[in-house]
């Protein structure tokens, strides 16, 4: 799955990736209930799971041991927020793209190369000539 918006542009810019097991959502729209600039899209056949807030609330009511299971995704989902932040700030493009794939490079293989590039924050036509100077 992918988060991403729509910028003035046109230009369609990810946030965030879900891989399995992983949820997605704008969490200011969801906590505040309000509407979000955000689409998600599966980008692979996807079994998916819809929790609106009500339902959450009313399910960590009746099962108070799931509060733990939501505070361990939003906190694992905070924490891959700020190392992407500091990847930004630390890295060059090349440095980041190669970081991506070190670390995930499973999932670089399976997603489409113009959204990876959207998520570094660059064209995919950047994004070929990096693959390409990395096989040289």
């Amino acid at each position: 799955m992918r988060k991403f918006f729509i910028n003035d542009k046109g230009v369609e810019q990810t946030t965030e990736f879900a891989i399995e097991n992983w949820w997605i959502t704008d969490n200011i729209a969801y906590e505040h209930r309000l509407a979000t600039p955000f689409y998600i899209q599966a980008v692979e056949n996807s079994k998916i799971l819809i929790l609106d807030r009500e339902d959450q609330d009313q399910l960590l009511e009746k099962i108070p041991k799931m509060e733990r299971y939501f505070r361990f995704i939003y906190q694992r989902a905070y924490a891959v927020s700020q190392m992407r932040i500091k990847y930004l700030y630390d890295f060059t493009k090349e440095e980041f793209y190669e970081q991506l794939c070190k670390n995930q490079p499973k999932f670089v293989q399976r997603i489409p190369q113009y959204l990876i590039a959207s998520f570094l924050g660059f064209s995919p036509e950047y994004l070929s000539e990096i693959r390409k100077k990395k096989r040289s």
